[in-house]
């Protein structure tokens, strides 16, 4: 009892509002670590993390046995901490602010189209990819949702079309010079097409999965677009979503999938309709 009335003696000596903002920064600090480590978690961030925890470690275990030398050669390298953690960590650094920027609440692409307009796009969609994986021919099908690809688009040709199954089908085409790259479609228009994106370096990405797939999980790893995928070896469609593969599909759970991330469909549908996926992807042996 003698600890406790000195100590909360010393509270109400210093008073209740240096200890609710005290209490108050903490919380707002543990946040903000749990946050970025959710954001570097599954990407090339995460090792990279790991990797500055285990030098700091050998500094501090070099500096208690008194390993001089190795412990300054250790420390000359960190004054370039700063420098080389913007380096290192340059995409995810650019990615978070992307995400504090979306409580501006700045909106494009499809969010700003009725509910009809995009209804009419995932159709044509959905029946482009489904013609396509029936023949085989490979696609990469880029949706923009609030984050800007515009870097991405200029990697390609500008297009400015309508979004069209028969214009899809005609891009990407063995023989068409475009077919190669990937389509950009921003709203109701297709931004671009033949773009080059970035490709996954996920530890967590099998090694049996295609430049095709890697370059899907890639963008939506480090945007917020939904990108379809249509396997040129297998036909098989496949959707990419916030660094997740989900294949398997077919053209009319591609199109609830597209629905369900779009919002064009309630919220107890767009749940249960994502229980459905998940239990028939298991039952099948897909991966996710």
């Amino acid at each position: 009892m003698g600890y406790l009335a000195v100590w909360l003696q010393k509270l109400l000596h210093v008073g209740w509002i240096p200890l609710l903002t005290t209490i108050i920064d903490v919380i707002l600090v543990s946040m903000v670590i749990y946050w970025l480590m959710m954001l570097a978690k599954r990407t090339r961030a995460w090792q990279i993390m790991w990797g500055l925890a285990v030098f700091f470690l050998i500094v501090y275990i070099t500096r208690r046995l008194d390993l001089v030398t190795i412990n300054w050669l250790l420390q000359t390298f960190v004054p370039l901490g700063p420098v080389a953690i913007v380096i290192l960590f340059y995409p995810e650094l650019r990615h978070a602010l992307e995400e504090m920027g979306k409580v501006a609440g700045w909106s494009r692409g499809f969010a700003r189209l009725p509910s009809e307009d995009v209804t009419t796009i995932i159709k044509e969609i959905s029946a482009a990819a489904s013609r396509m994986s029936s023949q085989s021919v490979g696609a990469l099908i880029v949706l923009e949702r609030d984050l800007a690809l515009d870097d991405i688009a200029a990697s390609g040709r500008r297009v400015q079309a309508e979004v069209s199954c028969e214009l899809l089908c005609t891009i990407f085409h063995p023989g068409s010079a475009l077919h190669d790259g990937a389509v950009i479609i921003r709203g109701s228009r297709i931004l671009a097409a033949g773009c080059i994106l970035p490709l996954s370096d996920s530890v967590h990405i099998g090694t049996m999965i295609h430049t095709r797939h890697k370059a899907a999980i890639g963008v939506s790893e480090v945007s917020d677009a939904a990108v379809v995928v249509v396997s040129e070896e297998t036909g098989i469609m496949s959707l990419a979503i916030e660094g997740k593969l989900h294949s398997g599909l077919n053209q009319e759970t591609l199109s609830k999938w597209l629905h369900t991330i779009f919002g064009t469909v309630d919220k107890d549908k767009r749940s249960n309709f994502k229980k459905t996926v998940d239990v028939t992807l298991r039952r099948t042996g897909l991966r996710i």
